[in-house]
């Protein structure tokens, strides 16, 4: 089977709208949403050979997320205490809460990407694309 390119956009442009900042609902609520649209998209396309393709959406999914999580935080305050508890040190944590970049921008950067890490998400119930693709495309 074939993903085409219409699919690809259609899938991400669901996954865009799932991780739109501005919906208010629960992190665990977006994550079991995206979980279940995942899910249904890979296993239909389970045949395909589109592990490079996924790998790359995947790294973009984690990002949005990371952005999500950076626009609920709200607060520079907030996002300080947030930082601290997650392992960075306190005069750091003070620098990155009042970072003049967007939150896009901030999503991309070392800090999220080190704090809000893969095995994180995964303890928050997120399930990696790519692991969910080779877990089905092999069993």
């Amino acid at each position: 089977m074939i993903v085409t390119k219409k699919k690809w956009v259609v899938f991400k442009l669901k996954l865009k709208r799932l991780t739109r900042k501005t919906i208010p609902i629960r992190f665990s609520e977006r994550i079991d949403r995206i979980n279940r649209l995942l899910r249904g998209w890979l296993n239909y396309f389970k045949l395909s050979s589109i592990q490079s393709k996924i790998k790359k959406l995947d790294e973009w999914l984690r990002n949005r997320l990371r952005y999500c999580i950076w626009h609920d935080w709200k607060k520079p305050e907030r996002k300080r205490k947030n930082l601290i508890r997650l392992g960075i040190q306190p005069d750091q944590a003070y620098a990155w809460s009042r970072t003049n970049l967007g939150g896009w921008r901030t999503a991309q950067s070392p800090i999220l990407g080190t704090t809000i890490t893969l095995k994180r998400l995964k303890l928050r119930g997120y399930i990696s694309l790519l692991d969910y693709y080779r877990k089905t495309k092999y069993h």
